[in-house]
């Protein structure tokens, strides 16, 4: 059996969708399926490293990227099918091409974020990328999506007319060594911090973290410092990070709160290596990659009561209720006082990170292919 797996996404995806389809192409390579001949439409490391619609851009430049990816899906890649007279083809970022074809389709949707949460994305793109993505369910289309979460969310939006199955994946590995450098460069010691790792959208609630922490700080006098990495949201409408960044100022806790940025394999590494906990606020999410690599780092982790979040976790971790101050700020305290709650959740949480492997993400993926009617 021949599958397609679209990779051209790569060369602007970040975060969640990026470690997706990296791992996914990953699990292709280490643990190939006798059943299975895997064709990639890019080499998902090449593809990964592309800057051309990377960074700042004008409007002429956001405009010529969605020229660019409405070519790749509705002309280029039904050719490739043309070309490779595949089984089966795999989007794994929402879009499948409009027009008709000859293979099975699997499209990962991972959350329903775009009809859950219209107010975080401009008007007129989030139209016409729900138009995209509702033209590309066609034909002999299977959802796959993340989480039993998304699945039920993505039901009562798009409905029952495409089988949704649910595939869990793996969290990223992180390349390279620990380097304590980092940590002394940054003026961090270990055991001594919080840390946040994601973008800044709306969604994630990290205002809600920074008045929390101000508050743990008035309340615990061990002082340790909070770290919020990663860059600015998607979009103007979606982007938090001014508001964290004046906050910041207007609190004087320049000192306490560091914003370092993106950051390499490495460095976020390093950050997981030296953190004491991990504070996940976010009020919706598909997944949470980064609960398995905070508990695959020997973290305790406290993350909101969010459905995704809840079930990825499963149990191991320290939740709190979604979107209250009082609560997340009560959490981050008793993991100050309570060691032996500590060593509690730093076990449970490297089990349950067991869970969670490429292999096994790989597996499941194989085995909904093989399950369609195309393998018979």
């Amino acid at each position: 059996m021949k599958v397609l797996l679209d990779l051209q996404y790569l060369n602007v995806a970040t975060t969640g969708i990026k470690t997706y389809m990296l791992e996914l192409a990953q699990g292709v390579r280490d643990y190939p399926h006798p059943e299975i001949e895997w064709i990639f439409t890019h080499q998902p490391e090449e593809q990964a490293k592309d800057q051309t619609y990377k960074g700042p851009q004008s409007k002429i430049q956001k405009l010529n990227y969605h020229l660019d990816y409405f070519r790749w899906k509705e002309f280029q890649l039904p050719d490739l099918v043309k070309k490779h007279q595949p089984d089966v083809l795999v989007c794994p970022d929402f879009v499948s091409p409009a027009a008709s074809l000859s293979c099975r389709r699997l499209t990962v949707i991972h959350d329903a974020f775009f009809w859950q949460m219209p107010q975080n994305y401009p008007k007129w793109w989030r139209k016409y990328f729900l138009s995209l993505i509702r033209k590309g369910l066609k034909e002999d289309t299977e959802i796959v999506t993340t989480t039993e979460y998304s699945k039920n969310s993505l039901l009562q939006h798009l409905g029952s007319t495409n089988p949704i199955s649910v595939v869990y994946q793996a969290p990223k590995h992180l390349n390279g060594s620990f380097s304590p450098d980092f940590l002394a460069q940054n003026h961090l010691e270990k055991r001594d911090y919080f840390l946040h790792i994601g973008t800044f959208d709306k969604r994630k609630n990290l205002p809600l973290l920074v008045r929390a922490y101000a508050d743990y700080m008035a309340k615990s006098p061990s002082g340790k410092k909070l770290v919020l990495a990663g860059g600015p949201g998607q979009s103007k409408v979606m982007n938090d990070l001014p508001i964290v960044e004046e906050m910041i100022r207007e609190m004087g806790m320049e000192d306490r709160i560091l914003l370092p940025g993106y950051l390499s394999d490495e460095e976020v590494k390093a950050l997981y290596e030296g953190a004491f906990a991990y504070v996940f606020p976010s009020e919706n999410e598909g997944f949470g990659i980064p609960i398995l690599e905070a508990m695959a780092s020997g973290l305790p982790v406290i993350h909101s009561d969010q459905p995704a979040l809840m079930e990825v976790a499963g149990g191991a971790g320290l939740s709190f209720s979604a979107g209250v101050q009082s609560d997340l700020t009560e959490k981050m305290v008793l993991l100050e006082r309570e060691k032996d709650r500590v060593a509690s959740l730093v076990h449970a949480g490297h089990a349950r990170s067991q869970d969670f492997s490429t292999k096994k993400f790989i597996t499941a993926f194989q085995e909904l292919i093989l399950r369609s009617p195309l393998a018979s």
